[in-house]
C-alpha cells in the first residue's frame, strides 16, 4: 500500500503539472487572440484616420475656394471705387464685377449644398461578431483524462468479430464502420444491403436494418441519427439509431457515393474508386453546395476518393486516395494543402482520427495500419501484413478503450485490436 500511495502522489504531481501547462496554453492562446483583435481594431482606426484625412482635405479645399471667391469680390469692389471718377473705366469694372458676382453666387450655391450634406464619418460595430463572442463557452476544448499522443501505438491483442447473420444470403462485405457511442459500433454490409449494430463489449451483432441501396461509408449526424452513403441506387440514407435502427429520409445524388463525413452542418461525400473522382459537399437537406476535385490551376487533386475524415479540432480534412496510394490533406476551408505518399501505402481506403492528434490509415493491398500526426508526419506502422489484416477497407477508433476496429472485404469477420 505504501508503494501505491507513492504512485498516487506521483499522479497528483503530474496532474498539477498538467494543470499549469494547460493554464499556460490558455494564456498563450488568449495573448494570440488579443493580438488578432488589436490588429483588427488598429485596422478600423486606420480606416477612420484615412477617411478623416480625406474629408479634412476636401473641406479645406472647399474653404480655400470660398476664400478665393471672397477675395475676387473684394478686389472687384476696390477697383470700382478707384474708377469712380472715370466713367469708361467704371463701366468696365462694373461688367467684370457682375461676372465675378455670378461666379460667386454659383460657388456659394455649390458650397451651401456641400455643407448640407452629412460629413459621413462613423463606425458601425460588428454585431454578429459580438453575438458570436458572447455565445462562446470558452476559447478552446478542455480535455479531461486524455492528451495528445505523439508516439506510436503498440499492439497488445487482437480478436475477430463475426458479423455474419443467419439471415444473410451473401458473404459479409463491408467498406464502412463508425462508433456511435462508447458501447456500440455500426458496420455496413454491402452485399446483404444491411446496416449492423455491434456491441463492442460482447462483440456481437445486436441489431440490424435492411436498406434499399448498397451501403458503403457512414458517419454520425447526431446521437440519434447516422447518414449512410449508398450505391445502386446512388443516394444518402439517413437512419435513426435509437432503440431500433429505422431508415428515415433520403436524398438522391447524380454521382457514385463511397466515403462520407459531416462537419459544420455540411455532408462530404466521396465518389469512390470511379472516373472523375470528386468530393461533393451538401447541406443537411441534400442541396449540393460545391464540388472539390481540382486545385487552383485546374490540376486533379486525387485519382480515387476513398474514405474521408476531419481532425479533432475540425480544421483539417483528410482523404484516402485509392489509386495514388496517398493521403490528401486539406485545411478547414477545403483548401488543398499536401499529399502524403509512403511505400507502406498501397491503395489507401479507410481513414479515421484517434481524438489525440493522430490519423489512422488502412492500406488495402499492403494490409497495414499506419499512424500519422495531423501535420502529415508518419509516426509508424501499427499493424503490418502479418497482424491478420486482409484487404482492410475501413477503420474506427474507440478513445476510451484504446481499441481500433477494422473491416475487411469479402470476410465474415472484422478485426478488433487493443492498443497502448
Amino acid at each position: 500500500m505504501a508503494t501505491l500511495s507513492k504512485s498516487k502522489d506521483a499522479r497528483l504531481e503530474k496532474l498539477n503539472t498538467a494543470r499549469q501547462e494547460a493554464m499556460d496554453q490558455v494564456a498563450k492562446f488568449q495573448t494570440a487572440l488579443e493580438a488578432i483583435f488589436r490588429k483588427a481594431a488598429d485596422t478600423s482606426r486606420n480606416e477612420i484616420e484615412e477617411g478623416f484625412n480625406k474629408l479634412q482635405n476636401e473641406i479645406r479645399q472647399e474653404k480655400n475656394d470660398v476664400d478665393d471667391t471672397n477675395q475676387i469680390l473684394q478686389d472687384a469692389d476696390t477697383k470700382i471705387k478707384k474708377a469712380a471718377a472715370n466713367k469708361a473705366q467704371r463701366f468696365v469694372c462694373s461688367k467684370i464685377a457682375e461676372k465675378n458676382i455670378k461666379v460667386a453666387e454659383d460657388e456659394e450655391m455649390k458650397q451651401v449644398m456641400i455643407d448640407n450634406r452629412d460629413i459621413g464619418l462613423s463606425f458601425i460595430p460588428n454585431e454578429p461578431l459580438m453575438k458570436y463572442m458572447q455565445s462562446l463557452h470558452g476559447i478552446g476544448e478542455v480535455q479531461i483524462g486524455k492528451k495528445k499522443k505523439q508516439d506510436l501505438y503498440k499492439l497488445i491483442s487482437s480478436r475477430d468479430i463475426n458479423i455474419k447473420l443467419h439471415s444473410d444470403s451473401s458473404q459479409f462485405w463491408s467498406s464502412g464502420c463508425c462508433l456511435i457511442n462508447d458501447h456500440q459500433l455500426l458496420v455496413t454490409d454491402r452485399d446483404n444491403k444491411k446496416l449492423k449494430r455491434v456491441d463492442v463489449q460482447t462483440m456481437k451483432v445486436i441489431d440490424h436494418c435492411s436498406l434499399d441501396g448498397e451501403p458503403k461509408g457512414l458517419c454520425c449526424i447526431s446521437e440519434r441519427e447516422v447518414a449512410v452513403a449508398c450505391g445502386d441506387p446512388n443516394k444518402v440514407q439517413f437512419v435513426s439509431i435509437q432503440d431500433k435502427m429505422i431508415p428515415t429520409r433520403t436524398f438522391d445524388t447524380s454521382h457514385a457515393c463511397y466515403g462520407i463525413a459531416v462537419n459544420d452542418d455540411k455532408i462530404y461525400i466521396t465518389s469512390g474508386h470511379k472516373k472523375n473522382p470528386s468530393i461533393y459537399v451538401y447541406d443537411l437537406t441534400g442541396t449540393l453546395l460545391r464540388t472539390i476535385s481540382k486545385d487552383a490551376v485546374g490540376n486533379c487533386l486525387f485519382s480515387g476518393c476513398s474514405h474521408i475524415t476531419f481532425n479533432d479540432s475540425r480544421d483539417k480534412m483528410f482523404l484516402g486516395d485509392y489509386f495514388n496510394s496517398s493521403l490528401v490533406c486539406f485545411d478547414g476551408n477545403e483548401n488543398y494543402q499536401s499529399t502524403i505518399t509512403d511505400s507502406d501505402l498501397r491503395c489507401v481506403d479507410g481513414v479515421c482520427t484517434d481524438g489525440r492528434g493522430n490519423i489512422f490509415v488502412v492500406s488495402r493491398y499492403s494490409n497495414a495500419l499506419v499512424q500519422y500526426n495531423e501535420d502529415g508526419t508518419k509516426i509508424g506502422d501499427i499493424l503490418k501484413d502479418n497482424d491478420g489484416l486482409q484487404q482492410p477497407s475501413s477503420v474506427s477508433f474507440h478513445q476510451g478503450l484504446n481499441r481500433i476496429f477494422v473491416t475487411m472485404l469479402d470476410s465474415n469477420v472484422m478485426k478488433m485490436y487493443d492498443l497502448e
